[in-house]
């Protein structure tokens, strides 16, 4: 597959044929790589038997299930729900949840990008809809969520005027910080919270351990089809090894109703403040850089040449759409999540009618009781496995930057302070606590301070004044017939 040259200098190429990031020997089978005219499939397109996309399906599912059953009842907790509404805000949540899991998926028309992606509440969006919540009223934070879905749509467009200031230098750093983020989020699930009295409880630690453990045996000794599922085995095997300890119970998740079914306004009509909403639109300002980060190391793992300023609009897109029809029911912001991206390299499997199916049975789990029974998954085994998945994603960051040239200075130096701007935020949270709250949201994130730092160093040593030349530049070559024996571009 032809490269996009790389406007940047960089020293690597967006939208590389990305063979190298997937396993080659996954996905080719002859019957699914050629459609009935002999015409090349490519695996992210192949629709295969629901008999085998289903496995992987609910091993996509499984990984993400905890998001959304977490979001919702931290909502219920912190503004004090009743249960009805509680039940009718996590059928809504997962409804939509696979409602844009589809669409992403499927697409249609410009909305969808297209790629194998899963669409979730965002984490930061639940926390600003409970803060805006708690400052004014609940109808005042929906009110919050449907203009952010609105700016979504509004905004994508002077986005993609941007996106030539993203080379992959910067979506690197911006995938690894990711990667780092979501691993200490949902290490969290297995370790408990630095000021709950169960941190570093030993059997949370030794179930979430074993977890890993069982994972890491099936990656090693599992072929075929069990291979495939490793993540899924681990999750199901270390649900096993927690009910002999204790700490799997699933007899207090089924109290409620038989059937749930999302509820239009469900906590009346909302209320409009733009002042109130400005940390979630500042928010949504940083979603987009990381969506922007997101498209293109799923292009990469599945092996398909991404054009940012065609795909990330298509993918925010849909986000704005489907922010604001859960707003309508209730949910806080939903975004296109990067969790699944590690499950799709983990695997190997790369079709994105996978996810497609898994929109399918969330929006089954969201009319049916089975949501609070996944409730009933202890967290350390949760936890232990998103630890995993989500390392990946940190991991296919540093693949990234590997085809970096570090000798030149602009590189290392945009490379060095954007890490350190991204991971400072996730390593020490609440260091922008005192700033204003517009201000500490903004800076709090660690993959908008990664993207913002890291596309401003870019400019600086890409795009402004005199530019540095490599070292060897600078040497005379005697030989002319050597000429055309030198590196293609000396620029940083």
């Amino acid at each position: 597959m032809p490269a996009t040259p790389d406007p940047d200098h960089t020293g690597s190429t967006v939208g590389n044929d990305a063979d190298a990031a997937v396993d080659t020997d996954t996905d080719t089978t002859p019957s699914a790589d050629t459609t009935t005219s002999g015409k090349a499939v490519h695996p992210v397109d192949q629709l295969r038997p629901i008999r085998n996309l289903i496995p992987f399906a609910i091993q996509h599912m499984l990984v993400m299930v905890a998001t959304p059953i977490s979001s919702v009842f931290l909502i219920a907790t912190a503004l004090g729900l009743d249960a009805q509404t509680t039940s009718a805000v996590l059928s809504a949540v997962f409804v939509f949840s696979g409602l844009g899991s589809i669409l992403q998926s499927v697409g249609v028309w410009k909305i969808g990008v297209r790629l194998p992606f899963v669409m979730l509440p965002g984490g930061a969006a639940t926390i600003l809809f409970i803060t805006i919540a708690q400052g004014t009223d609940v109808e005042t934070a929906v009110g919050a969520v449907l203009l952010t879905g609105v700016f979504y749509i509004l905004a994508v467009t002077l986005f993609v005027k941007v996106l030539k200031f993203f080379p992959p230098l910067v979506i690197g750093i911006m995938v690894i910080v990711i990667g780092i983020n979501l691993v200490q989020v949902t290490g969290k699930l297995m370790v408990g919270e630095p000021d709950s009295p169960d941190f570093g409880d030993p059997q949370n630690l030794l179930l979430g351990l074993i977890t890993i453990l069982i994972t890491i045996v099936c990656f090693r000794f599992f072929r075929g089809m069990l291979g495939k599922l490793s993540v899924a085995v681990g999750l199901v095997g270390g649900t096993i090894v927690g009910a002999f300890m204790g700490a799997t119970d699933f007899s207090g998740q089924t109290d409620g109703p038989l059937f749930a079914v999302p509820t239009l306004f469900p906590f009346g009509s909302p209320k409009f403040d733009l002042i109130a909403a400005i940390p979630m639109l500042l928010w949504a300002l940083a979603s987009m850089a990381e969506a922007t980060g997101q498209t293109i190391i799923n292009g990469e793992i599945v092996g398909r040449k991404v054009e940012p300023h065609r795909a990330v609009p298509r993918l925010i897109r849909s986000d704005g759409i489907i922010t604001i029809l859960g707003g309508l029911f209730g949910t806080p912001a939903m975004v296109t999540s990067g969790e699944n991206v590690g499950i799709v390299r983990a695997s190997g499997v790369r079709s994105r009618y996978v996810t497609a199916i898994a929109g399918i049975l969330l929006i089954l789990i969201g009319l049916s009781p089975v949501a609070r029974i996944l409730n009933g998954v202890p967290s350390a085994v949760v936890g232990g496995t998103a630890v995993v998945v989500f390392a990946i994603i940190a991991v296919l960051g540093i693949q990234m930057l590997a085809k970096i040239d570090f000798n030149q200075t602009g590189n290392l130096i945009t490379a060095t302070v954007g890490l350190a701007a991204g991971l400072m935020p996730v390593l020490l949270p609440g260091m922008y606590s005192k700033l204003p709250q517009t201000a500490s949201s903004l800076l709090g994130s660690g993959v908008a301070m990664a993207a913002f730092v890291s596309v401003l160093l870019n400019l600086l040593f890409h795009h402004t004044g005199k530019r540095n030349r490599h070292p060897k530049a600078r040497t005379p070559i005697a030989d002319p017939s050597k000429l055309d024996q030198r590196p293609a571009d000396y620029r940083i």
